[in-house]
């Protein structure tokens, strides 16, 4: 690993593990949105100047985490009540979180955490909703 490539490892993992400090500490649905948001900038500042296909594979996950959190907000303040969005989901999003940047760390596979986390964003769409609710899907 270059000494570029240490460097940028390394802001990854302390801006995910920022991530979840701000998270953890805002009550507003749509902040914790917008701060779990900057999971994906990070990534994608990362492969850009130190690609890795981890990286990238997080950064598309990450990115349609975010997005199907979005969409779910942006239904819930049209007046769409029929998927809620338990605070649990972003506890464990969190963890996703933290996992990701343990995973990083220790250059493990990061595929776990990123199926946590796509799951647990899944869960709150109609279809993920459905199936959490028939017991098919655990959150």
């Amino acid at each position: 690993m270059t000494q570029a490539e240490a460097y940028f490892r390394k802001e990854l993992i302390q801006e995910l593990r920022r991530i979840v400090k701000m998270m953890k500490g805002e009550k507003n649905i749509e902040k914790k949105i917008y701060y779990f948001s900057a999971a994906y900038g990070i990534t994608s500042r990362h492969y850009r100047y130190a690609f890795s296909s981890e990286v990238l594979l997080a950064d598309l996950v990450l990115n349609t985490a975010y997005q199907s959190l979005n969409e779910r907000l942006k239904m819930i303040k049209s007046g769409n009540t029929t998927v809620d969005v338990d605070e649990q989901v972003f506890e464990k999003i969190q963890e996703g979180l933290l996992k990701l940047a343990d995973a990083f760390e220790s250059k493990k596979p990061v595929q776990i955490a990123l199926e946590y986390i796509l799951t647990l964003a899944f869960s709150i769409s109609g279809p993920g909703n459905y199936l959490k609710e028939k017991g098919m899907l655990e959150i």
